[in-house]
């Protein structure tokens, strides 16, 4: 046998930190889900490694999907963060689009990251049309900065009005608080996003700021932890636009791995689904605090210019389309003051966790009511956590809690719960499908995390989707997603201008020295390529609208022509909005890169059974489940031990070591060539 050459790939989420190992020099998988450990999530991160490779030396590449800092966003835990910026503007951020929490309500708080304080202003002036109205002070900015750092700054966000336009002065006035700052964590604005919109750039950049301390520190103490283990290879983390970055850039430009874990899954979902002939899904990524959804069509991920991380907390940097709510195992359920039953977002999380860990959590959560619906193994819990789950305790939070407050028996209460959570559930895939103009009907669930297999059944039901497609290892599929992803760089730049007026060949001379020079990133990263693609595309729309339109372009050889880019922008605006605009002018407001570098492909077929045996052979006994209102008795199977063709009727129970699959009563699952389980409505 070769000697092991290891590529990893993490992904550290709020429970579990799942650990995906493949073996190039033998083509062999294998995986871990072990606690995440709260206050260094590097010790974990180590520690699941270390439970599959004995040699770090023999790890040639680690690849991290992170959620440090999606939490330090969502728990208000960034560092204090200083402003600089063109007097008469430290109110942008706090001022955003004038918009409010819930649109149709009479008040809406909002707190920005930044207070009051520590948004200071300094004169100097660049007109929207990039010339210089007034010249920075660089004395002022620099005693700006000293007084930011003495009131106790962590890190400090340059960002002048119109940098994208003409960037000397920011230039300038980063590179004097970089002379006088106690540490690296300087962020100027046009570097983080040189485009047009103010309060836009500003709130990714600040971010970033706010971010770098966290992200910079977590990435140090991972990467000292590892070399004491032996490593000498590459780390890379995985962005929000689903592809990797170095290292060095992830602590430079934090913003970008606002949503990293849940992007990998996506990344893996495609890549799973595209193997086995799927390529419309629906990815559905439940964990312990979430539920993850994305729409994947044709075989590709759709990407946002932009997101909100939380109200007012705008980042625009390139993401992968996902929608977030807060319907994971460890929700807790409740009976409000009206007598409505409710389920989230408030989350027991790992600790205490849900009842049945008997942490001290007296609260039901789904996962009981899993359990109590004989749907989870009580002696059987993933993660490797707990040794046993306690049942009895779930049923007493169930009953007193839920039951006895709305007069029904400990199982329908139960259900209930259920219900109502995969209602929930049901109107994220909705709001990513039908609202989007998708049919359902043509769509496979792709169910991953810890707890999302368990809700297949009901979300194939509720929604009218076609099929399920479970993956093989569903419970690390977001680690699977950091080993398959591609390396990618994105760039943004303003134009602003009518296309009437613009000199089409040097914009695409411009547009193609920016993807050469972004391409440099690639080398310097140390990781060998099957290919490199670049990517280019306009944002365009008709002189007075507010909203740009994507559009694809094609940079030909002899050079670009204001013809092509009117005929690809009506393409891209009648594919959109089924009509044009007669004789209204058009304008280009930015152009956009993107260059990856394509990573070798994963054969999926290394996670086809080997020697894997009949339904009857894998079946270890049964157990009574509570279903639509009465009991079942379900077959208990080895999941991991099914052949290829093996087929499943419902009602079952799948077990493994990372997740539990429920096959719904009326459902049956499949075992595909690749170790899938297709679940389908039976005929």
């Amino acid at each position: 046998m070769n000697k092991p050459a290891y590529v990893i790939g993490v992904d550290v989420g709020g429970t579990f930190t799942d650990v995906f190992v493949l073996d190039e020099a033998n083509g062999t998988i294998v995986t871990a889900k072990v606690p995440s450990t709260r206050g260094d999530q590097s010790k974990g991160f180590i520690e699941g490694i270390a439970s599959r490779v004995a040699d770090f030396g023999d790890i040639s590449t680690v690849v991290h999907g992170t959620t440090v800092g999606t939490n330090a966003l969502l728990e208000r835990k960034g560092a204090r963060t200083g402003i600089i910026t063109t007097e008469g503007f430290r109110d942008v951020l706090e001022m955003r689009r004038r918009d409010r929490p819930t649109t149709w309500g009479l008040k809406g708080a909002f707190t920005p990251v930044v207070e009051r304080p520590d948004r200071v202003e300094v004169q100097e002036r660049v007109l929207a049309d990039g010339s210089v109205l007034q010249v920075v002070d660089e004395e002022e900015v620099r005693a700006q900065a000293k007084a930011l750092a003495e009131s106790g700054c962590d890190a400090v966000c340059v960002f002048f009005i119109n940098g994208y336009a003409n960037n000397d002065n920011e230039r300038r006035a980063v590179e004097a608080v970089r002379s006088v700052w106690p540490n690296s964590y300087v962020t100027a604005a046009t570097e983080i996003l040189p485009e047009i919109r103010e309060f836009e750039r500003l709130s990714t950049a600040t971010l970033n700021a706010y971010l770098q301390p966290a992200v910079a520190s977590y990435l140090d103490r991972l990467e000292t932890g590892l070399k004491a283990q032996g490593f000498t290879g590459d780390i890379l983390i995985v962005q929000s636009n689903g592809g990797v970055m170095s290292i060095g850039t992830a602590k430079k430009y934090p913003v970008r791995t606002a949503l990293s874990g849940p992007a990998a899954g996506v990344i893996a979902a495609t890549a799973i689904a595209e193997a086995a002939g799927f390529p419309n899904i629906i990815t559905c990524d439940m964990g312990g605090t979430s539920f993850d959804v994305s729409l994947v069509a044709d075989g590709k991920a759709a990407l946002a210019a932009q997101t909100a991380i939380d109200f007012g907390m705008v980042v625009r940097t390139p993401m992968i389309e996902i929608t977030t709510i807060g319907a994971g195992g460890g929700s807790i359920a409740g009976v409000d003051k009206s007598g409505l039953l409710q389920v989230g977002p408030e989350s027991a999380g790992s600790d205490p966790g849900p009842v049945c860990y008997g942490l001290g959590n007296t609260r039901p959560t789904v996962t009981d009511a899993n359990l109590v619906l004989g749907r989870i193994n009580p002696d059987r819990p993933i993660g490797g956590k707990l040794s046993k789950l306690d049942i009895n305790a779930s049923r007493e939070a169930i009953r007193s809690h839920i039951a006895e407050p709305l007069g029904l028996s400990i199982e329908d209460a139960a259900e209930a719960i259920l219900r109502l959570a995969n209602a929930k559930m049901a109107g994220a895939i909705r709001l990513v499908s039908i609202e989007k103009g998708h049919d359902p009907a043509q769509f496979a669930a792709m169910p991953f995390g810890g707890g999302g297999s368990l809700h297949t059944g009901a979300l194939i039901k509720d929604v009218g989707l076609g099929s399920a497609l479970v993956p093989r290892f569903p419970g690390v599929t977001s680690a699977l997603g950091c080993v398959v992803a591609d390396m990618r760089h994105d760039r943004v730049q303003t134009v602003n201008r009518v296309l009437d007026t613009i000199d089409a060949g040097q914009l695409g001379a411009d547009m193609l020295a920016a993807a050469a020079e972004t391409e440099e990133l690639l080398a310097t990263a140390g990781v060998a390529f099957a290919a490199v693609d670049r990517v280019f595309e306009l944002d365009m729309l008709y002189l007075g609208q507010t909203h740009t339109v994507n559009v694809p372009l094609t940079i030909p050889a002899d050079g670009l022509t204001r013809e092509a880019i009117r005929d690809a922008f009506e393409a891209a605006y009648k594919a959109q909005f089924g009509r044009l605009l007669d004789g209204i002018p058009m304008r280009v407001m930015n152009y956009r890169i993107a260059v990856i570098g394509r990573r070798p492909g994963l054969d999926m077929r290394l996670f086809a059974p080997v020697d894997g045996k009949s339904a009857a052979e894998c079946r270890t006994g049964t157990r009574r489940v509570y279903a639509d209102g009465t009991w079942h008795e379900a077959g208990i199977y080895e999941r991991l031990q099914l052949m290829t063709g093996a087929r499943i009727e419902g009602p079952a129970i799948l077990e493994q070591p990372d997740t539990t699959i429920f096959v719904d009563p009326g459902l049956a699952g499949t075992v595909d060539a690749f170790g899938n389980l297709i679940i389908r409505p039976e005929a």
